[in-house]
């Protein structure tokens, strides 16, 4: 574990593919702090309807009430002025200057934790990822298990046909791949300066 600052604010994320335990993670961090009798909030993305409204849950089933937010800027007009800590699950998925509203919480005070992808089903940056592992005082990175090899897998393979880049979905529309395993779509196994038949 790393050394917890004092008397300021700081941006923890973590970060992998699908399957890789990051809300897990999550849970475990902000129940700690629960534990510690610290002032926690927990907020995610409307669209991530998956296993519950009202809570954050796992591959692994397990949850933690949070709110659900369809613009990153609610979580600004939503948290109380005596929350400590802040908790963000699947924040690729929301709308709005997410890193902003993490600088703003965090220079506030507040230790905000938050967790995503930090790959596309491309395996592209998903964005804000990028900047927040810029920004960020504490990085995790998890990983999955390849299910095709057992490797170490960084990235999430998309099992379903569709065009849209967000696809919500569990194991019936993804799996960990490894980078030897994933393979791309169709569309982005062109090089640059060559054309497709």
């Amino acid at each position: 574990m790393h050394h917890v600052p004092r008397d300021t604010g700081w941006i923890e994320v973590i970060c992998g593919p699908m399957f890789s335990g990051k809300t897990e993670e999550l849970i475990r961090r902000l129940k700690r702090a629960q534990i510690a009798r610290q002032r926690v909030q927990v907020f995610k993305p409307g669209i991530d309807d998956r296993y519950a409204a009202g809570s954050i849950v796992s591959h692994s089933a397990q949850q933690l009430a949070s709110q659900s937010i369809s613009r990153a800027e609610q979580v600004l007009a939503m948290v109380h002025p005596e929350t400590e800590v802040v908790g963000i699950d699947e924040v690729q998925f929301l709308e709005g200057d997410v890193v902003g509203v993490c600088e703003t919480l965090a220079d506030a005070g507040c230790r905000v934790v938050v967790a995503g992808l930090d790959q596309d089903y491309t395996g592209k940056p998903f964005e804000p990822m990028p900047v927040l592992l810029a920004l960020a005082e504490y990085i995790t990175k998890q990983l999955a298990i390849c299910v095709r090899c057992g490797n170490p897998a960084g990235r999430s393979q998309r099992l379903v046909a569709e065009g849209t880049r967000v696809v919500v979905g569990a194991a019936e529309s993804y799996e960990a791949r490894c980078r030897s395993c994933h393979s791309q779509p169709v569309e982005q196994l062109s090089l640059p300066g060559t054309r497709r038949a």
